[in-house]
């Protein structure tokens, strides 16, 4: 790992840049154009989005602004989740390919197995007619790779009960305090790669004294200690900013190693950032 543009293979071949710019709570207008575009200037390759974000047409803007070739940016989406159903999803991926001003999406997700307006008509049915309507604009070249979010084992076997091309990405919150060993270790065995969003705990990390104490000693800054912690676990981090000097400041995690004990050490931490809600239970 030497730079941003360094890449992970997903399991379809299609290289994925190993840090993605995440935009979640990313105002629409103008913050999110000037954040994309921060982003772009500092190195980054990977943006991340999603249709709830309600910010995807600012960003394809910013992307357009920019001036960066398309072919040398990987773009990420996922579905809404009133969006469970073959007609919605195929209607939703096609807005999203409207409102990012792309011909095509290098990544799109199922943002989640179960939403609650789901849950008592037959959710598993709709998730897997959802992600069929995936498989379908992956065959005819409109999304270079596909994937879920928030999903646990047993999402991931409803989806194999119908499923024709396998999940190439699980996009979950893991940061410090919050890290699900037992479903991390079965995305590794499926070959699965594992985003991390929220990589920093929606910013309640940098109020922890050990990772303080990790970044004192290394010389670094929070964000930079737990960023590098999550690529050196193999997985993808998506760091999201609206303030262009930490924007830049997290791009710089490739001239540092974290020691073993530091990670053993961040790796002990229980809920210092809370945990993520239940996919099944959340109300929404």
């Amino acid at each position: 790992m030497k730079s941003l543009i360094d890449t992970y293979t997903l399991n379809n071949g299609i290289k994925i840049p190993i840090v993605g710019f995440g935009t979640w709570q990313t105002p629409d207008g103008a913050i999110a154009k000037v954040a994309v575009k921060s982003a772009l200037s500092s190195g980054y390759r990977h943006i991340d989005t999603a249709e709830m974000y309600g910010n995807e047409k600012s960003i394809g803007a910013a992307i357009k602004e920019s001036g960066v070739s398309r072919n040398s940016l990987f773009i990420t989406s996922k579905l809404s989740n009133s969006a469970h159903s073959y007609e919605k999803a195929t209607a939703a991926i096609e807005k999203s390919l409207k409102d990012l001003q792309v011909s095509s999406l290098d990544l799109f997700l199922i943002h989640w197995p179960n939403p609650k307006m789901f849950r008592d008509t037959d959710w598993e049915k709709h998730l897997q007619d959802t992600w069929r309507a995936l498989e379908d604009s992956y065959k005819a070249g409109k999304l270079k790779a596909i994937g879920v979010s928030n999903f646990k084992k047993h999402h991931f076997d409803i989806l194999k009960e119908t499923q024709t091309v396998k999940p190439m990405v699980n996009q979950i919150r893991i940061c410090p305090g919050d890290y699900n060993a037992q479903l991390i270790e079965y995305c590794k065995s499926e070959d699965i790669l594992l985003e991390a969003y929220s990589p920093l705990g929606t910013g309640k990390i940098f109020t922890d004294e050990t990772i303080k104490e990790l970044a004192e000693k290394n010389n670094r800054t929070v964000a930079q200690i737990c960023l590098r912690w999550s690529l050196q676990h193999g997985f993808l981090p998506l760091p999201k900013s609206i303030h262009e000097d930490r924007i830049e400041e997290n791009s710089h995690l490739f001239d540092f190693d974290l020691s073993a004990s530091d990670i053993s050490t961040i790796d002990s931490l229980k809920g210092i950032v809370g945990y993520v809600s239940d996919p099944d239970t959340a109300e929404f």
